[in-house]
């Protein structure tokens, strides 16, 4: 199954961030918390360091352009791929 959700956030992308198999990177950001699919995501532990670092910073939405009404964080959050929380 292809996953659309950010590793780090739970944003649904329009095209999987790593790739129609899941395993091959984009290298692209993440409009909500600007993670680079392929660079700060590349692990577990990337992945849970940096969602650290995005919600203590204020989990603020990085591209409002992209921001979806009533866009509430904690809810994006469990979006988060079940294998990366």
């Amino acid at each position: 199954m292809i996953d659309l959700h950010c590793r780090v956030c739970g944003y649904e992308n329009d095209k999987p961030p790593w790739g129609d198999d899941n395993k091959t990177p984009e290298y692209e950001f993440c409009p909500c918390c600007n993670v680079e699919f392929g660079h700060q995501d590349y692990s577990l532990e990337s992945v849970k360091r940096y969602r650290r670092m995005w919600v203590e910073s204020g989990a603020d939405f990085k591209n409002v352009k992209f921001k979806p009404v009533n866009w509430l964080s904690e809810e994006q959050l469990k979006q988060v791929p079940k294998d990366f929380r």
